[in-house]
């Protein structure tokens, strides 16, 4: 995951003496109703010392909403896990039981990955 923080992104030099950079605005994005999302649900291991780690990604939606989910999960696993950059890790190979969870709540889910 890339951890720029640009907010120049896209420009790299202009001759125009007059140019304005204009700033994009955060939008808040209303989160969509679960029958309208698209899950996916991945067991990662890279860079994590051997450990597993369940990715949820593909939430669209405000923070907050996507830090309850979180909360959610990780209660019914009986887990740790963080909420982070839009998505949500799991600590172990929770990949069935979360989607099965999600399914359950109405969200379109599948796994992703090998």
């Amino acid at each position: 995951m890339s951890k720029k923080n640009n907010q120049f992104t896209g420009v790299v030099f202009s001759t125009d003496p007059n140019f304005q950079f204009e700033v994009e605005s955060n939008e808040i994005v209303n989160t969509l109703a679960p029958q309208q999302q698209n899950l996916r649900v991945q067991l990662d291991k890279k860079q994590r010392g051997g450990k597993s780690v369940t990715i949820i990604t593909g939430f669209i939606g405000e923070l907050s909403d996507l830090e309850v989910l979180g909360r959610k999960i990780k209660q019914k696993c009986g887990v740790g896990g963080a909420v982070k950059d839009k998505m949500i890790l799991i600590q172990g190979d929770f990949r069935d039981k979360i989607l099965n969870l999600l399914i359950e709540d109405g969200y379109k889910a599948k796994k992703a990955g090998g």
